[in-house]
């Protein structure tokens, strides 16, 4: 059997943790020892190097029992034997590490005006990542699930990833996604609507000889699942995540976890109304925070009108370039620029207040385009935070800007593949043999 083939059905036990979906039926002994492959893996993952009777001792599991999945883990790579720990007390012992050699997940992101794709293997390391402007509303979402199945299969044609078998694929999209079929149920800024993406994808990986299991998730939740994993204030158990993109959404981590509500829909804080009949929002709607606080709405107040256009989409480029402009234009102190900021940053930081009311969270980050305007926005936000939040008061909640790029969604989504491997379905089926 290949690797290739082994990895996907390792990972498609894994399909629970990533959808929220169940199966009905009696837990028979494969179900038990899938889940417990899973158990000896997060061991591994948080002790490595480590040996079979520390997994033991830190599990609820038998040394035999033990000794048996690492065995099976490691005939199917995942997991690797690094040596022995000589100079400790006692005999040595073999240990144990993840396998980062060969495999490895991806990570998509569609955005209005561009796709990113970011690979990493087991320990979360990048291997590769790619930014490309797109003009994803233009395009529409069959040309679009194209583009993201061809740098799919560059990406896994790159010498870096040549020995690897990809896990899976996870796609980051700026809308409310049905997780359960990986339907992009809306998408106002790509204006998408009940777009099948995951089945779109899947088709064309399945084409091109190299497919594998697709997912498809909110890109603020992804970017939060990034940033607790891997951004500046990491292990942050209560954080926050604003996308600074065309849009304006929310990825909220409570105690650690993703905080999804009864649809999976949380996090749309850009379609928070402020302002009775205020100006119009992408939803259909008026006055939302996006409206009166988008990166859209900023250009447009900014700059004159024979520089930022009134209609139409800008490409990633464009957009680029403008708030490049926007925030030079604040750097030497135009007037009407830095009050439009700073209008843009209080409207923001009410916004926020309602998520600290609602959930405080400890670190609120800014993503996106609000990282190169942050000198000018940051002061009124912070300043409205502190004027609408309840607990704002003591000085617990901290507004700071990413450090991880127009990359996070893509990391993050990247990430959430390995997640699902070792969160505890591993195994329906699971292959011994591995070539």
């Amino acid at each position: 059997m290949s690797l290739n083939k082994l990895v996907v059905n390792i990972f498609w036990g894994s399909i629970t943790a990533m959808t929220g979906l169940s199966t009905v039926g009696p837990v028979g002994a494969h179900d038990v020892r899938a889940a417990n492959l899973g158990v000896v893996l997060r061991a591994i993952r948080r002790a490595a190097p480590c040996s079979r009777a520390e997994v033991a001792a830190t599990t609820t599991l038998t040394k035999a029992t033990v000794s048996s999945l690492v065995g099976q883990l490691i005939e199917h790579r995942v997991v690797r034997e690094v040596g022995s720990s000589e100079g400790r007390v006692g005999r040595p012992a073999i240990q144990l590490a993840l396998d980062d050699r060969w495999t490895c997940a991806i990570g998509l992101e569609v955005n209005v005006d561009y796709l990113t794709l970011v690979a990493i293997d087991l320990t979360e390391r990048v291997l590769v990542s790619r930014h490309e402007p797109f003009d994803a509303v233009g395009s529409g979402p069959r040309a679009c699930a194209e583009r993201l199945a061809e740098l799919v299969v560059e990406t896994q044609a790159e010498p870096s990833l040549a020995r690897r078998a990809t896990i899976g694929v996870t796609v980051a999209v700026p809308g409310l996604i049905d997780a359960t079929n990986g339907t992009v149920t809306t998408a106002p800024n790509l204006k998408w609507s009940d777009v099948p993406l995951r089945e779109h994808l899947a088709r064309r990986l399945r084409t091109s000889a190299s497919g594998v299991p697709v997912f498809v998730d909110n890109d603020a939740h992804l970017a939060a699942i990034a940033e607790y994993r891997h951004g500046h204030r990491a292990g942050t158990p209560d954080l926050a995540y604003l996308t600074g993109e065309v849009g304006i959404g929310a990825g909220i981590l409570v105690g650690g976890r993703l905080l999804r509500g009864h649809s999976g829909h949380s996090g749309e804080i850009g379609h928070i109304p402020l302002v009775v009949d205020g100006p119009r929002c992408g939803c259909g709607r008026n006055g939302c925070l996006e409206a009166l606080a988008g990166i859209d709405t900023i250009v447009r107040g900014c700059l004159p009108q024979d520089v930022a256009p009134t209609t139409g989409p800008r490409s990633a480029a464009e957009l680029g370039r403008t708030v490049e402009l926007v925030a030079a234009r604040a750097a030497a102190g135009e007037r009407t620029t830095v009050e439009t900021l700073g209008d843009a940053g209080g409207w923001l930081g009410r916004g926020i207040a309602t998520l600290v009311n609602l959930v405080s969270p400890r670190v609120v980050i800014l993503g996106g385009y609000f990282v190169p305007l942050a000198p000018w926005l940051l002061p009124s936000c912070r300043a409205a935070v502190g004027d609408h939040a309840i607990a704002a008061a003591e000085g617990s909640h901290v507004i700071e800007t990413s450090t991880l790029g127009f990359g996070a969604a893509a990391q993050g989504a990247a990430a959430a593949v390995v997640d699902s491997l070792d969160r505890g379905s591993l195994g329906l089926p699971v292959y011994a043999g591995a070539d």
